[in-house]
């Protein structure tokens, strides 16, 4: 099975997770979007978008992360464990997946990329949606150990990938005492965590020589 990734992006290190948790082996492409070495031919063959991460399974492509890891759940882990058959909790981890997607790693991007990238200077309305996401993300972890209930789901995966980022940019979220509580919790319970921290050692130096 291929993987076209690079280890700093969140959306492929919570693929990299979720393999682990499947007991999927992922044959490892590191494709340097910095060089533009998403723009071959070769590789826009296998992705027409040529966006990272991207999985080849037996000849079937796909992208999008958290496509991606619905299908490793669904095909691979026997379980059931990662993507629950219950359809209010699938429902449920779908809906924490979009909220991922669309809110919480979205005020990362919006946030800190151009900052990263562009050496703009921090945009404070950026800032107040990191908050209010957050306010989201700590209200849904009422009377919940996980995202989706008491058990971890690839939810949590998703998110984890996203919160060890805000971490490795020094952000405080301590107040937010359920998403503490479930950091730590994740961490201890999530295989590949340490995989997954590692891989923020560029986004760490970053924020730590500012």
């Amino acid at each position: 099975m291929d993987f076209y990734y690079m280890p700093p992006s969140a959306p492929c290190r919570s693929v990299e997770m979720t393999a682990l948790a499947v007991g999927v082996k992922l044959n490892k492409h590191v494709l340097d979007l910095t060089k533009g070495e998403q723009l071959k031919p070769e590789f826009v063959k296998i992705n027409p978008q040529h966006t990272i991460p991207t999985l080849v399974d037996n000849g079937f492509a796909l992208w999008e992360s958290r496509a991606i890891l619905v299908y490793l759940c669904e095909k691979y882990d026997s379980s059931k464990k990662w993507y629950p058959n219950c359809v209010k909790t699938r429902a449920i981890v779908n809906q924490r997946l979009y909220f991922d997607m669309g809110t919480l790693y979205k005020s990362f991007a919006d946030y800190y990329y151009p900052q990263i990238m562009k050496k703009a200077p921090a945009d404070p309305e950026m800032f107040k949606k990191i908050e209010t996401a957050f306010e989201f993300f700590n209200t849904f972890l009422d009377g919940k150990k996980f995202a989706a209930g008491d058990s971890p789901t690839v939810a949590d995966i998703a998110l984890l990938s996203t919160v060890t980022n805000f971490d490795a940019a020094n952000f405080d979220f301590s107040k937010y005492t359920n998403v503490a509580q479930w950091y730590e919790a994740c961490k201890t319970v999530i295989p590949g965590y340490a995989v997954n921290k590692e891989a923020c050692v560029s986004f760490q130096k970053y924020f730590n020589n500012k």
